[in-house]
């Protein structure tokens, strides 16, 4: 199953020539949602070729620059006849201004949307995964990060070892894939255990939205395929980012490393670096080297790990 971030905007406070603010859409199969929607974000889409099909927008703080998208976005899908539901979510004490927001320039709402305001650490759970809104720390708002974690997936079954014991092909099979011992004609019992090899683990995506780098960040990150952190700074600019919430590009590569992350890539660029942000780049590899600037239009896919599950005894080391 495919899982594929996209950005559609990665400039920080307000749009350039080069980058929009900030809105990434995820694919996930057949589902397609937003983290943030700033201004523009519908445009972005049109030119990057998200559907507007989608179910799901998480709001990580009501700052403008994720925010205002929204208004236009919803506009759009009501000309085109969307009748299908959204669901919109937002940290706590957000669901004023978010209906606010869908409402402005309308006294009509032309299709179902409801607005929740997430709980930290309360996941929202769906088929195979989970929506996880975490506690970060970002100046003049309630904010959260977002990560999406998936379930462990069965492992591997042997189909040739199956056949050569005699097991015959059908739902016998996927009764032992999913872990049921089965008795055989001639008596035998089978058990998983036999031709279902480790669990294996399912993927993980962390987004930090707009926040100063924190152990929350570093603890629901840990061993993630994909950590996307803001940067809006060089470590030039590091009082800076202290005074307005927000982080470094030695800040993110540090909580990467410190996580064990697979790949990071670099967002929410202030405007300095907007044409060229070698200097972002440069300095988080010096940290962590698997790390990238994202750019608006950027595809990145998150593959499947085939690594079997640690145990906890394992993981803790």
């Amino acid at each position: 199953m495919v899982l594929t971030v996209r950005f559609l905007g990665t400039s920080a406070s307000r749009p350039t020539v080069e980058r929009n603010v900030t809105s990434i859409a995820v694919q996930r199969g057949g589902e397609t949602f937003l983290f943030d929607c700033g201004e523009g974000t519908q445009r972005q889409m049109m030119r990057y070729g998200v559907s507007f099909n989608l179910g799901d927008i998480f709001f990580t703080h009501t700052h403008a620059d994720h925010l205002l998208g929204i208004i236009g976005l919803v506009r759009t899908m009501a000309l085109q006849g969307r009748t299908d539901p959204m669901r919109l979510y937002g940290p706590p004490k957000s669901e004023r201004l978010i209906r606010q927001a869908i409402t402005l320039g309308s006294d009509k709402q032309h299709f179902p949307i409801s607005v929740h305001e997430m709980t930290p650490n309360e996941p929202i759970q769906r088929d195979g995964y989970a929506i996880v809104p975490y506690p970060v720390e970002h100046a003049g708002s309630i904010a959260l990060g977002i990560a999406l974690i998936e379930s462990e997936r069965l492992g591997r079954f042997n189909p040739d070892l199956a056949r050569a014991m005699g097991i015959p092909e059908g739902p016998m099979w996927g009764r032992i894939h999913k872990g049921e011992s089965v008795t055989l004609a001639d008596g035998r019992v089978v058990h998983p255990s036999e031709l279902v090899g480790p669990t294996r683990p399912g993927r993980k995506l962390v987004f930090t939205g707009d926040c100063r780098p924190s152990a929350s960040t570093i603890e629901i990150a840990h061993e993630a395929d994909l950590l996307i952190h803001e940067a809006t700074f060089a470590q030039d600019e590091a009082v800076r980012a202290v005074e307005t919430g927000h982080s470094t590009a030695f800040d993110a590569a540090t909580v990467a490393l410190r996580a064990n992350v697979k790949q990071l890539l670099l967002t929410h660029v202030s405007s300095r670096y907007a044409r060229d942000a070698h200097e972002l780049s440069t300095e988080a590899r010096a940290v962590f080297k698997e790390t990238k600037v994202a750019r608006d239009g950027m595809e990145f896919d998150i593959p499947f790990s085939d690594e079997p599950v640690a145990n906890e005894s394992v993981a803790a080391e």
